[in-house]
Formats: C-alpha cells, sequence, structure tokens
C-alpha cells in the first residue's frame, strides 16, 4: 500500500526527478508549489502540468508573496547587509516552502517531507532545521541518497526521467535556476568551472545594450523602515517588490556574479540577480543614514551581519534571530520618510532624501558654515585627541633620551 508523502516542488530537474523515485520506492507523491513571486501565469501552469504529467497524487500551488514579505524581506532590508556584503539571500524563501510542505502533511496526516536538495548546497540545511524546528517529522531527500552511487547527479537524473518517458528543458541541462520574489540565482556549468558567464546565463536583467535611454527615477516612502510607498501611491509590499524588480531589472540593476563560503564548508559561485531588493536597501540605507544616530550607524551593522549568518545557515527559527529583530525592529522608530532613487543602468543611487527626521544642526552644515568658533574647535579636538597626542609626546621624548 502506498504511504503519502508531501514533496516540496519547483517544476525543475531535482524536483521532477524525485517523483517518479519516491513513488517506485511505494511512496503517493503530493506536491506543493509554494509561490513565492517568482514566476509568471505561464510558467505557474507549466509547474502544475508538470506535477500532472509526473502522475502525482495530488498537487496545491500556496501563494506565498504576503508571507516572504513580512516574514524576510521587512527585517532584511532593517538589517540591509548582505551575506558576506555581497549576497543577498535570494533563496530564503525556502523557509516559507517548507511552512507551506507541513501545512498539507498535516492536512493529509502524514509525517513523511521530501525535497529536492542536493547533499552538496545550503538549501538542505535550511530545509531540514526548519523542519526540526516545527515539529516531529520525517525527512526523505532523494537528491542525498543517490549522489553516493552517481557522482554526475544532474545528468543522472536527466536520464532517469527521459528514460521513462518524461523530458528536461534545455536550460534546466546546463544550469540549476532559482526564482521568486526575492529575485534569481543561476549556478552550473560554466559558472561551477570558475569560468565567465556564457550567453545562456542570463536572468531578469537586461544587458548594458538594451538599457533604456532615459534615466529612471522612482520614489520610495517608508514608514518605520519599512517600504508602504511607490511614487506616492500606498501599494502592498511583495506587489511593490514585484514592481521595482520589472522597473529596474530592464536597466540591468542588482546582478552580481559572487563567490561564498557556504554552510557546509564549500566555496559556492552563483550569479544572482536582486533589482528590487537592491533599489529597497539602497533607499533604506540612504534614510537611515540621515536619521540614525552616530552610534545606531555604526553598531548596527554588527548586529544586521549576524542576522544575515543565522538566516544563510539554517537558523531561521533560532531564539537569537528573534532577539536580533527586536532591536533591529527598535531601530526603525525614526526610519520614516520618502527616498528618490535614479539609475541610468548598472547601479542605482539615492538622489534625494524627505524626512522630518533627518538629523540637521539648526546653526551648523558640514563644511559650510558653524554656530561655534576657534576656541570650541581648538578645545574639542584638544580633549578629543589626548590619548593619541599625548602618546605621540612621550615616545617623541623616550627616542631623544
Amino acid at each position: 500500500m502506498s504511504k503519502d508523502i508531501v514533496l516540496a516542488f519547483s517544476g525543475g530537474l531535482d524536483t521532477s526527478f524525485c517523483v517518479p523515485y519516491l513513488q517506485e520506492r511505494g511512496w503517493a507523491v503530493h506536491t506543493v508549489f509554494a509561490d513565492t513571486g517568482g514566476v509568471d501565469a505561464d510558467e505557474r501552469v507549466f509547474i502544475e502540468d508538470r506535477a500532472k504529467e509526473l502522475g502525482v497524487a495530488s498537487h496545491v500551488t500556496v501563494d506565498g508573496g504576503p508571507a516572504i514579505w513580512n516574514g524576510f524581506v521587512k527585517p532584511f532590508v532593517w538589517a540591509g547587509e548582505g551575506y558576506q556584503g555581497q549576497y543577498p539571500l535570494l533563496v530564503s524563501d525556502r523557509y516559507l516552502i517548507v511552512d507551506a510542505a507541513l501545512k498539507r502533511a498535516d492536512e493529509l496526516g502524514t509525517k513523511a517531507i521530501a525535497h529536492g536538495c542536493t547533499g552538496m548546497g545550503n538549501d538542505q540545511v535550511r530545509f531540514d532545521l526548519t523542519v526540526k524546528a516545527l515539529g516531529d517529522y520525517d525527512i526523505v531527500a532523494p537528491i542525498r541518497e543517490i549522489q553516493k552511487e552517481h557522482t554526475a547527479v544532474r545528468a543522472y537524473e536527466q536520464a532517469y526521467l527521459e528514460e521513462r518517458g518524461f523530458g528536461v528543458r534545455a536550460k534546466q541541462q546546463a544550469y540549476t535556476i532559482n526564482e521568486n520574489l526575492l529575485g534569481l540565482t543561476m549556478s552550473g556549468g560554466e559558472i561551477d568551472r570558475w569560468q565567465a558567464p556564457g550567453e545562456g546565463a542570463t536572468g531578469w536583467c537586461k544587458p548594458r545594450a538594451e538599457w533604456p535611454s532615459k534615466p529612471l527615477r522612482v520614489k520610495v516612502g517608508f514608514v518605520h523602515g519599512e517600504a508602504v510607498t511607490l511614487d506616492g501611491e500606498k501599494i502592498a509590499g511583495h506587489t511593490m517588490l514585484a514592481k521595482l524588480n520589472h522597473l529596474f531589472a530592464q536597466y540591468g540593476v542588482g546582478r552580481g556574479l559572487y563567490t561564498g563560503d557556504t554552510t557546509i564548508g564549500l566555496k559556492g559561485r552563483i550569479i544572482f540577480e536582486a533589482p528590487g531588493l537592491t533599489a529597497l536597501l539602497t533607499a533604506h540605507r540612504a534614510l537611515e543614514e540621515a536619521v540614525l544616530s552616530k552610534h545606531q550607524n555604526r553598531f548596527k551593522p554588527d548586529v544586521a551581519r549576524k542576522w544575515v549568518e543565522l538566516v544563510y545557515e539554517g537558523f531561521f527559527h533560532d531564539p537569537l534571530k528573534t532577539d536580533l529583530e527586536a532591536f533591529l525592529h527598535s531601530s526603525q522608530s525614526t526610519v520614516n520618510g520618502e527616498v528618490t532613487l535614479e539609475t541610468t543602468g548598472g547601479n542605482v543611487s539615492t538622489v534625494a532624501i524627505e524626512s522630518k527626521h533627518i538629523l540637521n544642526a539648526k546653526g551648523a552644515t558640514y563644511a559650510q558654515a558653524a554656530d561655534w568658533g576657534v576656541a570650541e574647535a581648538e578645545g574639542f579636538i584638544k580633549l578629543f585627541g589626548m590619548s593619541s597626542t599625548l602618546w605621540a609626546e612621550v615616545n617623541r621624548a623616550t627616542d631623544k633620551g
């Protein structure tokens, strides 16, 4: 008799392989696609049709846009740091995918959960630790099971599917591609071989030759650090991010080629594209720089880096992450105002900031005017530099002696 198992499903090579692999081992496979905003209507239909083609017992699609905004984007923008200073954590939708899969498992009355993560990457850690944090479930990972016997895993998966009459899309043969509301990541092929990306290694971001000639300007409004308006119009967060992705991708904003230290210790090399998140991070940081105190701006990146490390490495439900978010939330009380962004292509800059919380001194402007005189300036410099000045004086005397 078949046993029910829920598979987090994207329609790609890995999760497509998992379906017949699990079926041939006696499982009735129920697929869940958590639509976290990276696919259009045609792709969504393809995923649903792919599940039916593979003969799953049931398939459901879950709208994850609002959850990914509230659960990840808000605190990530508050933090304002990429992993190792670069990577904007674009695979953080995995935590929401697990939530959807576990909910479906509970509906079916099963404790069996499957995913298509490989044993070489970070996603397996994120999936497994999240499942363990949220309940007592049994985890099945087909790709990990086959990799000891088959070193060329992707080639084996492709042949396995084709032998059973299931085709594989050409792009999936060369690259591993992940898309969601946060952005797009791509690995495999020449990227893994430390070579220059080929013409096929393209995603949302337009190449330089296709950038519009007219500059793009948009205005983002923030309340307590959360983006709530776009060009003066109040808009749901996930909808705003989708619009920003479309606008800034036309100008090639947010594309990077990144090498990072993975959770399991390997070097990971990927192409990432995050046009909307890049725009939000740029606007938010510019507003923070204007309204936070010097000590807040100096200290906050330390908290942010730890929060990012926890999320990257799979500790989404660790209590320290919650503790850090309490600080980040507190730091946003005065991060209110509107920021105008501009791009001519490739990069995005802040060109104007409007906020009643900007820390302007009434009688002074940096490098232009001040309401203090020579005596105050000299006294401040003397006291501020006292320790270094004394060190220099004492050791000059010692050297002469």
